[in-house]
């Protein structure tokens, strides 16, 4: 299977995990200049960015290792662009991870924070 259609087996799955969790997925796949984001939700008044890292193994690590610094300010870049565009500057954000492995969906709230990245 192909890794894009891994990822969108992979999104598919974190959403309707997040669905259960109570979240409200707003967006996906946000695209901006400044990157990507895979999933926008809300969950009460906080808007939730996550990340989506789908894995057919532990072989490399726990997925949610592969969202290294760099994605990270990524992320949180995509994300300010996003609140702007949609008037919610001022709302309480997080930014979550989703590992989706076989068999199993891990969801990682406020897996890392802006602290130092933007």
């Amino acid at each position: 299977m192909n890794r894009r259609i891994v990822g969108n087996l992979g999104e598919d799955a974190a959403c309707a995990a997040l669905r259960r969790a109570g979240l409200n997925v707003l967006a996906r796949n946000v695209r901006r200049p400044t990157g990507e984001i895979d999933i926008v939700a809300r969950e009460g008044k906080t808007i939730a960015f996550v990340e989506v890292k789908a894995r057919s193994s532990l072989r490399y690590g726990r997925p949610a290792e592969a969202v290294g610094r760099a994605k990270q300010a990524k992320i949180v870049r995509t994300a300010a662009v996003w609140l702007a565009e949609n008037g919610l500057e001022d709302a309480p954000v997080r930014f979550d991870v989703v590992e989706v492995l076989p068999g199993s969906v891990r969801h990682l709230r406020a897996a890392f924070d802006a602290t130092g990245l933007f």
